[in-house]
């Protein structure tokens, strides 16, 4: 439970952080999504260790872009705060989710499942050393 959480509160800080860096700002729903989507990837990366990142990608941009659709359609278009609007974007559908999104999506699961398997790597060669001592 306490590392879920911990997952949960860096995944909700590493997307803010992104966030800021791209938009300039945030909002405390984004933080809920990103530590959800986050928490979504940690159990890919748990559960599907021999599956090929790409697909694990895939799956991820679709979570997310799934995850877009509810929370938009709830923050934006039922009590609309405005927190985003892809209505400019080629292909949007009701200005909350766009292709182009779904493709940045595939991009960040994809990297961050990278990391993900790369920590768990490092993490269990440490642990066959120790126990080879």
């Amino acid at each position: 439970m306490k590392k879920r959480a911990l997952q949960f509160a860096a995944s909700a800080a590493v997307y803010c952080t992104i966030e800021i860096a791209a938009r300039g700002y945030t909002h405390w729903t984004m933080a809920l999504t990103g530590g959800v989507c986050g928490m979504i990837l940690f159990m890919l990366s748990d559960n599907f260790p021999n599956v090929p990142i790409w697909a694990l990608g895939v799956l991820g941009s679709v979570f997310i872009t799934l995850a877009e659709v509810l929370v938009g359609t709830i923050v934006n278009l039922y009590l609309g705060w405005h927190v985003w609007d892809y209505s400019d974007r080629w292909g949007n559908i009701l200005g909350q989710i766009c292709p182009l999104f779904t493709f940045l999506w595939f991009l960040l699961s994809s990297g961050v499942l990278f990391v993900m398997r790369a920590i768990k790597k490092i993490r269990n060669n440490k642990e066959e050393r120790r126990s080879k001592v």
